[in-house]
């Protein structure tokens, strides 16, 4: 298995390179060479494994022969003993053919957990062996610092450097970051937004001339390719619970920077029967303009009550972009070239086939509420304000066939976001899992830095362990 830049002018890498590696040294990012797929019959055999046998069924043509099979066993059945929940992934059911697949079982309430504690486990195996020492550097809107520091908490060959908007987080979300101890955990808390702390670790990953000469540079966001991988599983999982492949179904997803549903859209291409996928956004609704208009622009971040999902520029849209164009890597880093001055418009050919997949929805503070309140009241299920967004989109969406289930991706637990559930007037109290209620106990640790890309690097070289 080889992986390719979506501009073409990187060098072509293999599963452990890529893992090490994230942003491509042409500025694009890392997709599979050719998919695996896999035939009706084989899918409907897979109904029989539990989460991890699934999940290695998944991931093993993608690590191909980067890791022994024995032990590629043993790190992602040690991944998932870590979820609180028996099932991993479990489904409830709301209505007639609507359905929630809960993603927020793991150690810090995140479908973001599927992907980075299974990432920490396989950096830590091949640092180990390769006796190599890394820097991780990350932005977070929320959820993906907390899941990061604690799927490498255990690793001794990184230091980790996660950035989150000062102040533009939620209580939970941030203290589930700047309470885990730990001499080479780095929280810093940057005085801009969460577009501001990306674009200075898409910088630094352009110029790493900042850090030792030893010392490489990894990514825990989505752009690194080993966390969309992990999340094609669960789009198996769920469809097989309902019935695939004799039944195909729909999946409504809260999205911001288009990695989740990306691999949503790889396990269709691997064979999975999915009618739809639908992006559901806030009203910061970069990709459901794209979808309606056709233009790729950003505007001003508005802050919503569904923070991990403020963002203005979604990092893996290049992704499918790169399948949409043809897979022509010189045309592509022509339109993102582009886009770093203006606005971009999307070809007819190029939409068209976009079309034919996915749909999108808005839903707005107010709407996020509602679909909370009323959830709860028809259901006493209570969403977090993400999952309400993905439910809203999946009742908004009128052309599937009928009968046709539709499963929203369930991204975090309510707990993570009291504030969201008081303010659709409910007075259901909102408890956080053993394992986490003395969080607010627990004493912080974190940097304020100003919003500059020199106050992050300087702050990052002065500091790493030796």
């Amino acid at each position: 298995m080889k992986y390719i830049s979506t501009r073409g002018q990187a060098p072509a890498l293999n599963f452990e390179q890529v893992l090490l590696t994230g942003l491509a040294s042409d500025g694009g990012l890392y997709v599979p060479e050719t998919l695996p797929t896999f035939s009706r019959d084989e899918i409907a055999a897979m109904a029989a494994l539990d989460y991890p046998a699934l999940a290695l069924k998944i991931i093993s043509p993608f690590v191909d022969d980067c890791i022994p099979a024995g032990d590629l066993k043993a790190i992602i059945d040690e991944t998932y003993a870590e979820f609180r929940h028996n099932a991993v992934a479990p489904m409830v059911q709301l209505a007639a053919n609507q359905w929630v697949l809960e993603l927020f079982h793991g150690p810090t309430l995140a479908f973001k957990d599927f992907a980075l504690q299974l990432l920490g486990r396989l950096l830590d195996y091949i640092l180990e062996r390769k006796h190599q020492k890394v820097v991780i550097m990350g932005a977070t809107s929320g959820d993906t610092g907390s899941a990061a520091i604690e799927g490498c908490k255990r690793c001794k060959n990184i230091d980790i450097y996660i950035l989150h908007p000062h102040n533009r987080v939620s209580d939970v979300q941030r203290r589930q970051m700047t309470t885990v101890v730990g001499d080479t955990i780095h929280n810093l808390a940057v005085e801009g937004n969460f577009d501001d702390c990306q674009a200075m670790v898409k910088a630094s990953f352009a110029d790493r001339s900042f850090l030792p000469a030893d010392r490489s540079l990894v990514a825990v966001n989505s752009i690194n390719w080993a966390r969309i991988m992990a999340q094609i599983v669960y789009y198996f999982y769920a469809a097989l619970a309902l019935g695939s492949p004799s039944r195909p179904v729909a999946f409504s997803v809260p999205t911001g920077n288009f990695g989740d549903i990306f691999a949503g859209y790889l396990a269709r291409q691997m064979g999975l029967p999915v009618e739809r996928l639908i992006i559901a956004t806030n009203r910061n609704d970069v990709l459901h303009r794209v979808m309606t208009t056709s233009t790729y622009g950003r505007q001003p971040l508005a802050h919503t009550l569904s923070p991990s999902m403020d963002i203005t520029v979604s990092s893996n849209f290049e992704r499918l972009l790169f399948d949409l164009y043809d897979r022509d890597g010189a045309a592509l880093a022509a339109l993102m070239r582009r886009f770093d001055t203006a606005d971009i418009t999307f070809s007819d050919a190029a939409m068209a086939r976009a079309r034919e997949l996915f749909s999108s929805h808005r839903v707005s503070d107010e709407q996020t509420c509602e679909q909370i309140a009323s959830t709860w009241r028809e259901c006493e299920y209570l969403l977090d304000p993400h999952s309400a967004i993905g439910v809203a989109a999946a009742l908004a969406v009128t052309d599937l066939p009928a009968g046709t289930p539709v499963i929203t991706l369930a991204t975090a637990h309510p707990a993570k976001f009291p504030q969201a559930v008081k303010a659709s007037g409910l007075d259901q109290a909102v408890n956080l899992p053993l394992h986490l209620q003395d969080l607010f106990e627990r004493a912080e640790r974190f940097e304020v830095l100003p919003n500059a890309l020199s106050a992050v690097q300087d702050y990052m070289a002065k500091s790493i362990s030796a």
